[in-house]
């Protein structure tokens, strides 16, 4: 079995592969958010981005979305995530002093509920609109990593510190160029976390309750994705793309299972987490293209199946992705290129099958967040447009468009702002924010 880690993948094992296989995976998968209809870490309840409700509209009812609620908040790039009736999200303010905040928000009113703020100084970090890495929510906590390294355990119902740590000082991060941004991943009782730090500390699990040290593992430079849990054959297995390699590592011990190196001819810039479908995993970069792997076991293992760059930035070839993660539907993916296009490809090959320019003007980085759910992608493009549409072989087809937030400067001060922060789908709602508000508006069907 090649698959995220989930509910499905533990009742399959005890069913297919007896007790000892069932206790690994209560070990080390994840337990299931509360409500199923949260979203209580980056791209949804199991990291990919996938949103399973139903009961949702078809159509938007005019131009504008009706906004249910709204919240004034600091600029960031970090998406707001939700459980138990709360919305969690982080800012940055820079007066009278600069901060990182962890806010958090009634998720059916808007009321704020608490804020934690902590001194912060973003003195070489580039692009300091705030915090990028979405705040992990479980079990009634919360884990939040702001852009140089502070990592707070906080109370979701009060915001009390559970404990904190300064991961830059502690583990001499070779801080990236844009911050730290990986979301941290929760496996069992650990907080793994992605954050470059030296010596043999790329990647370091921490006891989600106390903070203490479990392993650390790699000396590769830091990226901006975030990691993602699959189950290989019999073993859950932590997928981390960093600046150096994409590399499948044991969540108990970080031990490493295989690696592919996939090297940046000119930084490392990978942001979009990896995605899977059946023993395939892919990956794409902005100026290094695309990376098709194929999973094996037992043990755990990994081969390239084929790797495609263009020759530059502009000059790209399959797909070179910089901000959005794709979406990997059957035997193709659907992502979106450098400059704003969107296109398909045969994951077989990694041909291109058609290119679109209409989902988001064009522009450096231009940028589109893509859920999927039931047989519809909800696009959410960096000028604050929520789309409706449908990716197939045969092309993109917009089924609905609606202005949800506008875009501001703070995140980027060029071509009018954008809206790069991904938002957040559940219970029948999105959450999304920009540089000033965080909004809550219905997707209920009436």
């Amino acid at each position: 079995m090649f698959s995220p880690c989930s509910r499905r993948a533990a009742v399959a094992a005890r069913t297919a592969g007896g007790a000892v296989l069932l206790v690994v995976l209560v070990a080390f998968c994840p337990e299931p958010p509360a409500a199923a209809d949260d979203w209580p870490q980056w791209r949804g309840p199991e990291r990919d981005g996938v949103w399973r409700e139903t009961g949702l509209i078809d159509t938007f009812a005019g131009p504008t979305l009706d906004t249910k609620w709204s919240a004034p908040i600091g600029a960031g790039y970090c998406g707001p995530t939700v459980s138990d009736g709360r919305v969690v999200v982080m800012d940055r303010l820079t007066d009278p002093e600069e901060v990182e905040r962890v806010l958090c928000f009634d998720a059916e009113s808007g009321r704020p509920l608490w804020v934690h703020p902590y001194p912060c100084s973003y003195a070489d970090i580039s692009y300091t609109a705030g915090p990028r890495a979405s705040v992990t929510l479980e079990a009634g906590r919360g884990w939040a990593l702001g852009s140089t390294g502070h990592l707070h355990c906080l109370e979701l119902a009060t915001g009390q510190v559970v404990w904190q740590r300064d991961l830059r000082q502690e583990y001499a991060i070779r801080m990236p160029e844009w911050g730290i941004a990986a979301a941290p991943l929760i496996v069992g009782e650990l907080v793994i976390l992605h954050i470059g730090g030296t010596p043999g500390a790329t990647v370091v699990a921490l006891e989600k309750g106390t903070g203490r040290e479990r392993w650390r593992a790699l000396d590769d430079r830091a990226s901006y994705s975030a990691p993602i849990l699959v189950q290989q054959g019999d073993r859950p297995v932590v997928i981390v793309w960093n600046g150096d390699a994409l590399v499948g590592l044991a969540p108990a011990t970080g031990e490493t299972y295989w690696r592919i190196p996939f090297p940046p001819r000119n930084m490392p810039i990978g942001v979009p987490t990896p995605v899977v479908a059946g023993r395939r995993v892919f990956v794409s970069s902005f100026y290094d293209g695309s990376l098709m792997v194929e999973l094996d076991a037992p043990p755990p293992a990994a081969r390239t199946l084929w790797s495609i760059a263009g020759r530059n930035e502009r000059d790209t070839r399959a797909l070179h992705c910089m901000i959005s993660t794709p979406v990997f539907l059957g035997d193709h993916v659907y992502g979106v290129d450098s400059y704003g296009e969107l296109r398909c490809l045969d994951a077989a090959s990694g041909t291109r099958i058609w290119e679109d320019r209409t989902a988001t003007p064009r522009a450096r980085w231009s940028n589109i967040h893509m859920v999927q759910q039931a047989d519809r992608i909800w696009m959410f493009n960096e000028r604050g447009e929520l789309i409706i549409a449908r990716l197939s072989p045969a092309g993109f087809t917009e089924l609905s468009r609606a202005k949800l937030i506008e875009p501001t400067r703070d995140q980027l001060d060029q071509r009018g702002g954008v809206c790069w922060s991904h938002p957040a789908f559940a219970n029948r709602h999105v959450y999304a924010r920009n540089d000033q508000q965080l909004v809550c508006v219905s997707l209920a069907r009436e």
